[in-house]
Formats: C-alpha cells, structure tokens, sequence
C-alpha cells in the first residue's frame, strides 16, 4: 500500500522543521501565499506545543479507549454481537491515538523531544505502527507529496495515464487490482499495518535505528497480545482486539487515501513543483462534522499540515479559522469524499486524477 524508503530523513518533519521556525510577522493574513515570509507568518503563532493540553487530549482519549476494550472484552463473554457493539467506538478512539503518534512524528504534540518519542513508541504498540520507521517514511512523504518524479515514498502509488497505457496487459491488470476499492480498503490495510509493519526493511546498517524500532514494536505487540490470550483467552484476541485494530487500519488507510487522492489535486514534474503549492492544492480539507474532526484527530485540516508540519493538531483549526486566504484549499465533505474511491490515473493533460473509466473514455 504505502511503500518503504531505502533511506529517508532522520529528522521528523524533514524539510519543514527548520521553515516552521521561522518569528512570526502578523498572526493573522488574507495575503496570498506568494512568499515564504507570508505563510510563514501565518503558521507561526501555532508552532508551539503545549503540555496541558496535549496531555488533555492524551486522557480523554486514553481512558475511554482502555475502558471501551475492558468492557468489550466483558461482553465477549456473553456473546459475540454485544462485543460487537463497541467495535466501532474502540476503533475510532484508536484512530485518535494514531494521530496523537503521527503529531509526536513531527515532533509537536509536546514540546519536549524525549516526550514525542517515548509516546509515539508506545502508541505505535496500540496501532500497530514502528514509530522510527514510519517517522522516516512519512518525513519523506511531506518532502516529496505531488512530485511527479519523486513517487513511491511512503504514500499510495498512482500512475499518470500515459505510464498506464505503456504497461504491459498484465500489469495494467496488476494495477488495476491495486486501486480497486476492496483492495485499496479492505486487503491493502491487512497487509500494511499487520504483515508489512512487522518486517524491518532497507539496509540493516544504514536504518539501524528504523530496525530497531520495528522489531522492539514487534516484542511489545507480543506481550500486549501474549497477556490478553493468558489472562483473557485466545478468544478475546481473535474477535476482540483484532476486529477493533481491522477497522482502525481500514479508517486510517482510508483517511490518508482522501487526504491527496481526489479529482484537482496536485502532481507535477520536479522542475514545476512547489511546496506552497502542493500544501495548498494537493493535500484536502476534509470537512467533517465536528464530532468526526475530535476522533480523528484534526487530520482533516491536512492542507494546514503539510503547509506546516509542526503545528500539534489541537491548533489546526485555530490556524484554519485565523486566516481565510487557508481557506481555499479543495474542499471535501463526507459524502463527495466517497466518489473519490474509483480515482486512480493522473491526466497530465486534463490536470486532474481520473477513474478507469474515464480513462477508457479518452482513448
């Protein structure tokens, strides 16, 4: 699904750690962003974290996740389909701890970097997900996000219609496996988060620290899953904690998929790519309800994110509300967000991510 780098950045936030540093002008603008001074002074005053509430955030998220388990695993004892009924619940506050990792990625949840690391290690435990190694796939991605020639790190692979059509049959076929829905949603978050994750890659010596991280998640999964099945039983792990870690994956996959795959997003060659651009046009503003936006953790104000990777995501709105000229980012809402399953080729011509079907339509 999401690929590994060979090598990646060490630092999380890769490039735009040093440009978020950057003293603020003025706390609010409706000025274009035609100047890295300009946007700059826009995300300034929502660089730094705080403690108090982060570790709010950590609590109110935390507690009803451990207490929403408990008591699935309680009425897993008395039947399958009352343990059911809080699968949902688990998955989505499990969604929110996945996103309280990815801020500690970037080095804003806390201020402190001994703090994001020992919490990002541990959520990366409950999700699923190496911290090290994912850090440094997921810097690159932000440092790399709609360049044409910098694909395969760390997001979704999407081929240009031309690259399609000089494929091979069996390729294409390959391919358009790879993009259909059931795969992409259903097979691919299987195979990213509970096969894929497990297995340290790239060169041992050069990402010794990714190795590390992978394989030290892998012994803590053990024995979180290790005590589950001797205190609870093997069942409590088969048709408690796996269906709940399932769906996270899924919703996550899917979250990440509407972040930068709908129709006018951004992709251009290296010598046409800008940052600036790319934030504001490539990476969505998923306009959820308000409830949606607390469960999934501010992700849905992605455009702020890659604008500025450092801003912690219980300041993403503020950021968003402070200055209208943030606000023109492309707009999806829930329902226009589940049309974009289908898109799968970039026209290079047209501008725009397209369906197969389509596709089959210009030729």
């Amino acid at each position: 699904m999401m690929t590994k780098r060979e090598l990646a950045p060490d630092a999380a936030g890769g490039v735009f750690m040093r440009t978020d540093l950057t003293p603020a002008v003025s706390a609010t603008s409706t000025a274009p962003l035609g100047a890295n001074s300009t946007w700059r002074a826009m995300v300034a005053p929502y660089l730094k974290a705080d403690g108090r509430r982060a570790i709010i955030q950590l609590l109110t998220t935390c507690l009803p996740f451990f207490a929403v388990m408990a008591a699935m695993f309680f009425l897993l004892e008395y039947g399958i389909w009352l343990g059911m009924l809080l699968f949902p619940v688990g998955a989505v506050l499990l969604v929110r701890l996945f996103m309280f990792q990815h801020d500690c990625g970037h080095g804003s949840f806390f201020e402190q970097r001994w703090a994001n690391e020992l919490l990002g290690w541990v959520l990366g435990v409950l999700t699923l997900t190496p911290y090290a190694s994912w850090r440094a796939d997921h810097a690159a991605h932000h440092a790399s996000m709609g360049n044409l020639d910098r694909r395969g790190i760390g997001d979704i692979t999407t081929l240009t219609l031309s690259e399609y059509l000089a494929l091979p049959k069996w390729r294409r076929l390959g391919y358009r496996l790879y993009r259909h829905p059931l795969v992409m949603f259903g097979i691919g978050p299987i195979w990213l988060f509970f096969i894929s994750n497990r297995i340290p890659a790239g060169n041992q010596r050069r990402r010794w620290r990714a190795w590390l991280g992978v394989l030290g998640t892998n012994a803590g999964l053990a024995v979180l899953l290790i005590t589950l099945m001797l205190s609870l039983g093997p069942t409590v792990v088969l048709l408690g904690w796996f269906p709940v870690a399932l769906l996270a994956a899924m919703i996550g996959v899917w979250l990440f998929y509407v972040q930068h795959q709908f129709p006018n997003t951004y992709w251009e060659a290296s010598s046409s790519w800008d940052f600036r651009n790319a934030a504001l046009q490539g990476a969505s503003f998923y306009d959820l309800p308000r409830p949606l936006h607390w469960l999934t953790g501010n992700i849905g104000f992605h455009h702020i994110h890659h604008l500025s990777s450092r801003i912690p995501n219980y300041r993403l709105r503020e950021c968003q509300e402070a200055n209208p000229a943030l606000q023109t980012a492309p707009r999806l809402s829930l329902w226009t967000s589940l049309k974009c399953a289908n898109l799968a080729l970039w026209d290079e011509e047209r501008g725009s991510l397209i369906s197969f079907r389509k596709a089959r339509g210009s030729l």
